[in-house]
């Protein structure tokens, strides 16, 4: 505290003040952070979790600095990016590649020059296209949330096996 702060509170208990709260003040209240204002940035987030705080600032009608604030302290949700994962199957393509394996298996086990008749290579090469950024995939999620996951679509063995399987009927 500088000696200009300390001559004021000294002169402030010397005229009988006895606690060390600030007195209320004139001046314009804080609207930006009741229920109302909250309840609508939350109904906001709810709608579209990848919105922006400015996005929300400005449908709003408060500072970006407000919008932040509510969504890291009032809602307690935070912004993450995608988690990368390299497929996610639905069932019907994890029992199909289960099937695939077990018709090699029995190929395999059937036929003793079945492995023979497999070409392999010794390098692969395979292209994803995936035009969303990283911030493009952020969303805002609460901490009990699960990470949201951004997939790649890629052709894996699997994938040409199922295909041959379906094309050929292995």
């Amino acid at each position: 505290m500088g000696i200009t702060q300390i001559k004021e509170w000294y002169n402030r208990f010397k005229d009988g003040r006895t606690t060390m709260e600030s007195e209320p003040r004139s001046g314009r209240p804080s609207t930006c952070r009741n229920d109302q204002v909250i309840a609508k940035v939350n109904a906001m987030v709810m709608r579209d979790r990848r919105v922006t705080i400015k996005e929300i600032a400005e449908e709003v009608g408060i500072s970006t600095f407000s919008a932040h604030s509510i969504m890291t302290e009032d809602l307690a949700m935070k912004r993450l990016a995608a988690k990368f994962v390299p497929k996610l199957l639905t069932a019907e393509q994890k029992e199909l590649h289960v099937e695939v394996s077990q018709d090699m298996l029995d190929s395999t086990n059937s036929d003793p020059d079945f492995m023979n008749t497999i070409i392999t290579g010794d390098e692969s090469w395979v292209y994803g296209y995936d035009p969303e950024t990283k911030s493009q995939s952020s969303q805002w999620k609460h901490s009990t949330s699960p990470r949201p996951k951004k997939v790649t679509i890629i052709k894996d063995i699997f994938s040409v096996l199922t295909d041959m399987k379906m094309s050929q009927n292995i």
